[in-house]
């Protein structure tokens, strides 16, 4: 009797998944239809758009997925959105999405994210594809996806001269430098080492992004005016010219909005206004005459800024060992190093700190994997927030711009909040909170190694003052 019981249970249960799967495949199957036929003529790859529609990567992987009706059972609704919050915090398809739509790049960081999980084959996860049948990437999927990715980066993201080796990896050597105003930029190296941009003419930009030393003040978070501290660690200025946005919570959208932000902040260098800045300028008159022969129409914010931004384009540090090493010189790197880069690999470092600034393309979150705001044990901050501070949306809090790892030896300490005073310690953090992971000391080391050969060249060759 109990025997007949249990197969008659068992019976129940096969025919009660096979009626829900074959439910969801033909509910997916119209979605996904439905979704294609939303652009009729896209200008990007139609191909990826629809294995990525017919697959469903966009129910966990944006915040704007239509769900089925059942999204509102018990049980289903709690896996459904805990599997949705799980997906959208660790990836954000939606700009990828529009670009395949609009025929323009994809993200460097999205396509190094595909590129890995497709590698891996961690996408879709098993218990997605339980129930949805039409949710497993084919091989034909898996080619079409990484020969898109390979595109796209040819296209879009490597470096010119970079040996042919390397030429389809998620890192890239600096390119040569962008073109910039000489007249600019001598202008705005004067106006950067300039303390009158402060309230009390003690503090210029230079102070907390020292030219000598890596670009930063290698404090755990910088001193401002009236010896007032600042909530956040300060961030290179060198290579900043290729992060996607400026500050940790990308605020800014370019260098020019990023050099308008410290002047006027009570805590950093804490001026009045522009006009008292202006004022104060105004009456050196050969830095006035030198000024308007370069902007005739004379001070302002945005001609100030200006100057300062053009003169940042040129803060880069090209040459690294990396970057040889990346360009074909083979006995640039050593051995140790080598191995370093290829741990670095290895372990998604490059999903994050991606393109040519190893960082500063992405937005993502500190403790991905444990929590490291508890684990540090001094309560969340308003600067811990992160993105979310600027754009208010859930997704983003305690959301950070990867940093660049270039010239990281250098910058110390680490993280948005410095708590991390060696290199070897912010790996193993890293390890920890983001990739839930450990590594024998000696791979930590090789990886310490690979990180200080992208300490760069940088020269200052411009005036500081008249």
């Amino acid at each position: 009797m109990i025997k007949k019981l249990l197969l008659g249970a068992c019976a129940v249960g096969v025919v009660g998944y096979l009626g829900i799967a074959t439910y969801i495949y033909n509910y997916d199957s119209n979605r996904s239809s439905k979704l294609i036929e939303t652009v009729a003529t896209p200008k990007g790859d139609a191909q990826i758009r629809e294995i990525f529609y017919q697959r469903g990567c966009e129910y966990c992987h944006t915040g704007n997925a239509p769900m089925p009706f059942y999204a509102s059972f018990p049980i289903a609704k709690q896996l459904m959105e805990y599997d949705v919050r799980k997906g959208y915090i660790h990836f954000n398809l939606e700009a990828t999405m529009d670009s395949l739509v609009n025929g323009t790049a994809a993200p460097e960081s999205d396509l190094a994210k595909i590129e890995r999980a497709v590698y891996d084959q961690t996408m879709p996860p098993t218990r997605y594809t339980a129930v949805h049948w039409s949710g497993s990437l084919s091989t034909e999927d898996r080619e079409k996806i990484l020969n898109w990715a390979e595109q796209q980066r040819a296209q879009y993201y490597v470096t010119k001269g970079v040996s042919e080796a390397f030429k389809n990896e998620v890192v890239q050597p600096l390119p040569e430098p962008m073109p910039t105003d000489p007249k600019k930029v001598a202008m705005g190296s004067i106006l950067y080492h300039d303390t009158r941009l402060s309230g009390d003419d003690s503090l210029s930009c230079e102070t907390c992004h020292k030219l000598d030393a890596g670009g930063v003040d290698n404090l755990v978070t910088s001193k401002g005016i009236n010896g007032q501290m600042g909530p956040i660690n300060a961030p290179t200025v060198f290579n900043s010219v290729y992060n996607v946005e400026q500050f940790w919570d990308g605020r800014a959208k370019n260098l020019q909005e990023q050099a308008g932000g410290p002047p006027l902040n009570p805590i950093e260098m804490g001026s009045e206004s522009w006009d008292q800045i202006i004022g104060k300028l105004a009456k050196d008159p050969d830095l006035t005459a030198a000024f308007i022969e370069v902007y005739p129409q004379g001070y302002s914010a945005d001609t100030i800024t200006d100057a300062i931004a053009e003169f940042e384009k040129t803060l880069v540090t090209p040459n690294s060992p990396f970057d040889r090493y990346m360009k074909g010189d083979e006995n640039a790197l050593t051995a140790q190093q080598k191995h370093g880069f290829q741990l670095f690999k290895d372990n998604k470092c490059g999903t994050c700190h991606v393109g040519k600034n190893l960082g500063g393309q992405s937005f993502e979150m500190m403790g991905l994997k444990e929590d490291y705001f508890a684990a540090r044990g001094k309560g969340i901050a308003e600067v811990d927030l992160g993105r979310f501070n600027f754009t208010t949306f859930e997704r983003d809090r305690n959301r950070f711009k990867v940093p660049t790892l270039r010239n990281i030896e250098q910058t110390g300490p680490y993280l948005h909040d410095g708590s991390m005073d060696s290199l070897k310690d912010a790996v193993d953090m890293m390890l920890k909170y983001q990739l839930e992971t450990t590594l024998p000391e000696k791979d930590v080391d090789d990886i310490v190694a690979f990180l200080k050969s992208l300490t760069g060249e940088y020269k200052l060759d411009q005036p500081t003052k008249l």
